[in-house]
């Protein structure tokens, strides 16, 4: 077998997911041979993971102003891409153009312009783009899907989805370069992605028109002061005030986070622990979208980011029953710890409710691994030997567009007060 061969941009805390994937369990169909970062510090970092977490060889490490030379060099078949989102356009189109297939982690971008640009640049170079949706593979989305396709409830008409973030994993985006939402796209496309490429993978279809309202309501200086709060701090690293908040964040009390953050940030500035109630956040922390698919059918969605527990309901109306799904998640802080515990499943339920018969539960396998046991088939998926697949998980650079494109759309129509067709945003 030929070894694919595999270079990764970004080296922040998804990244170890992917190299150390290659590095520990597929080497005997892949071959990892480079880093490139802007922060020479936090690629060290993850060479020194390499060596003694995966017992890797060290690879090469290149500036982000010497990616061009990465590519020239050690001329891989296929570019990871882990960057701040803002960036992933960048490096997606780059990569192709020099003849590189990509893998990109959600979201594919943030807004349509970049949306656009790459489209054009998969039709311009015939090259393939993976986008990493690893909630897909989770035991109890697939259910759901499988449900769906054997037609349990008949036609779907109409999907409420409520997601809940609580006060550590939601608190985390205001706290890191995601509150900007130049950065992130705001919460509708960074994590509501994930969500939303649900939807469409479920239905099998996708946004024709959005509606959307959302604001920021929790956090920001402005709410914690109209909640009598009257002690704020830049960042947690050396505050006092910080001492005493639930919601800062420590890094020197987190080895990982400390080696990777704080011990970094002397080279680009980038500051990982900024207070939630700080000045300078643009993103919305309380959502609710609408959306009509191509199939009809209707989606009422809500997303709030300070809840007491993390998870989320959906429930399925169709035309011969509903089905209402329940999954409680762990909470985590990303990058702070074990990559299994991300989005990792503490409980989860199905139950069908047939329109003329008892309900009844469905029984769920219990996967282990990040994201409900999604990440370790996902990884298997993208690097090893992928079984035959009838749900079709895979995600192409067309459902990366479409799963965006509705968060896209939520936001623009928050701006504006107007619905949004997605076709006219990907002209």
């Amino acid at each position: 077998m030929t070894k694919k061969k595999y270079v990764l941009v970004g080296c922040g805390s998804r990244s170890e997911m992917f190299y150390g994937a290659l590095a520990r369990d597929f080497r005997e169909t892949s071959e990892f041979l480079a880093f490139c970062d802007i922060n020479r510090t936090r690629m060290a970092l993850a060479n020194r993971y390499l060596r003694e977490k995966y017992d890797h060889p060290e690879v090469a490490t290149y500036g982000a102003d010497a990616f061009d030379t990465m590519i020239e060099e050690q001329k891989p078949d296929v570019v990871i891409v882990t960057t701040v989102d803002r960036l992933h356009h960048h490096y997606i189109i780059r990569a192709m153009e020099a003849g590189c297939d990509v893998i990109s982690e959600k979201p594919m971008t943030v807004d349509d312009e970049k949306c656009r640009e790459i489209m054009d640049a998969v039709e311009r170079t015939g090259r393939k783009l993976r986008v990493t949706f690893n909630y897909r593979y989770a035991s109890y989305h697939s259910r759901i899907r499988e449900l769906i396709m054997s037609g349990v409830i008949g036609d779907v008409n109409s999907i409420h989805f409520e997601w809940l973030l609580n006060t550590v994993h939601g608190a985390d985006y205001f706290r890191r370069w995601h509150r900007d939402k130049r950065n992130s796209g705001g919460l509708l496309v960074h994590k509501s992605t994930h969500h939303f490429d649900l939807v469409n993978f479920w239905l099998g279809s996708y946004p024709e028109t959005v509606f959307a309202f959302g604001d920021l309501r929790f956090y920001g200086r402005e709410n914690a002061e109209k909640r009598g709060v009257t002690e704020f701090y830049q960042r947690a690293y050396g505050s006092e005030a910080a001492k005493e908040d639930h919601f800062a964040l420590h890094l020197d009390q987190n080895e990982n986070l400390k080696a990777m953050y704080l011990d970094a940030e002397h080279e680009d500035g980038y500051q990982r622990d900024q207070s939630v109630f700080g000045d300078g956040i643009n993103i919305e922390d309380t959502m609710g979208v609408t959306v009509r698919y191509r199939n009809k059918a209707i989606l009422t969605y809500s997303l709030n980011a300070y809840m007491p527990w993390e998870g989320f309901n959906v429930a399925f109306n169709g035309s011969k029953g509903r089905i209402e799904l329940k999954v409680v998640e762990t909470s985590y802080v990303n990058g702070g710890g074990d990559k299994a515990l991300e989005g990792a499943a503490v409980g989860s339920s199905i139950i069908v409710f047939p329109m003329f018969g008892e309900p009844y539960s469905v029984e769920l396998e219990k996967a282990k691994g990040g994201h409900g046991g999604g990440d370790p088939v996902l990884l298997n998926d993208l690097f090893g030997v992928p079984a035959p697949d009838p749900l079709k998980r895979a995600a192409s650079h067309v459902d990366g567009a479409m799963s965006i494109m509705t968060g896209i759309a939520a936001n623009q129509s928050i701006r504006t007060g107007l619905p949004v067709r997605v076709s006219d945003l990907l002209k």
